[in-house]
C-alpha cells in the first residue's frame, strides 16, 4: 500500500513541477547552475570509468579468443557493441544515479528540514517548479552528451589497451569498429539516456522534498533515493530494450 501511495505522491509532484516558471531569468540561471553541478562536474568520473572499462572489455575479449579461426576484428566489434548498447547508456547512468542522486536528495532534503522550502511557499513561489524543473532540464539535455563521451572513450580505451598489451593489432581493432555499424543503436542508447536522466532528476527529488525529521532522516532518504533510482533504471532498461530493439 505504501508503494501505491508513493507512486501517487510522485505523480502529483510531477504535476506541480511542470508548470510555467514564474521568473524566466532566475529559472534559466538555475538551469545553467544545475548543468554545472549535475553534468559538467560528472565528466571526470564518466571519462575515467569509460576509458578503463573499454580497455578491460577489449583485453578480456582478446584473451578469450583462443581459436585462430575466429577473426581478430571481433575484438573491436564486441567492444563497440558493449559500449554502445549497455555500458554507455545504462551503467554510466547507474553510476550517475549514485553520484548525482544522493546529491539531489541531500540538497533538497536539507532545504526541507531547515524550512527553506516552507519559506519559498510562504513567498508564493512554486517550490517544486523552482527546485526540480531546472534539474530535469539539465540532466535530460546534458546526459546524452555524457553518453556519447562514454561511447567514444570506451572504444578509444580498447584501442589503447591493444597497443599497450600487444594482444591484438590496432588495424584489426579499427576494422572491428567499422564492421556492421548501425546508427540506430546509437539513437537507441541516447533515447534510453534521456529516460534515465529524467528518473535520476525526479526520483531523488521526490525523496528529498518529502523527507521528514532531521539530518539523520536526510541521510536515510539519500540512500533510499539511490537504491530506488537504480532499481527503476534497471526495470526501465528491460522494457525499453523490448520496445526499441525487438
Amino acid at each position: 500500500m505504501n508503494y501505491i501511495k508513493s507512486i501517487g505522491a510522485y505523480t502529483i509532484m510531477l504535476k506541480s513541477v511542470f508548470k510555467k516558471p514564474q521568473k524566466r531569468k532566475i529559472f534559466w540561471e538555475a538551469v545553467f547552475r544545475e548543468i554545472d553541478d549535475l553534468g559538467v562536474k560528472s565528466i571526470g568520473i564518466v571519462a575515467f570509468i569509460s576509458f578503463f572499462i573499454g580497455g578491460v572489455v577489449a583485453i578480456q575479449t582478446a584473451l578469450n579468443l583462443e581459436d585462430p579461426i575466429i577473426p581478430k576484428d571481433l575484438i573491436g566489434f564486441a567492444t563497440k557493441r558493449s559500449m554502445i548498447l549497455e555500458f554507455s547508456s545504462t551503467f554510466v547512468m547507474v553510476i550517475l544515479a549514485g553520484k548525482v542522486g544522493s546529491y539531489i536528495t541531500s540538497s533538497i532534503g536539507t532545504m526541507r528540514v531547515t524550512e527553506q522550502i516552507d519559506a519559498l511557499e510562504v513567498m508564493g513561489i512554486n517550490s517544486l517548479n523552482y527546485l526540480v524543473l531546472p534539474k530535469i532540464l539539465a540532466t535530460v539535455f546534458f546526459y546524452p552528451f555524457l553518453v556519447l563521451l562514454a561511447m567514444f572513450l570506451g572504444i578509444f580505451g580498447g584501442w589503447v589497451a591493444g597497443i599497450a598489451t600487444d594482444l591484438f593489432k590496432p588495424g584489426d581493432y579499427i576494422a572491428g569498429i567499422q564492421l556492421d555499424f548501425e546508427p540506430y543503436l546509437v539513437a537507441y542508447s541516447l533515447i534510453k539516456s534521456v529516460v534515465f536522466a529524467f528518473l535520476i532528476a525526479t526520483i531523488p527529488s521526490y525523496f528529498g522534498y518529502y523527507v521528514k525529521g532531521g539530518s539523520l532522516e536526510v541521510g536515510r532518504a539519500s540512500t533510499k533515493a539511490v537504491v530506488w533510482t537504480i532499481v527503476v533504471i534497471i526495470f526501465s532498461n528491460y522494457f525499453l530494450t523490448q520496445m526499441l530493439l525487438s
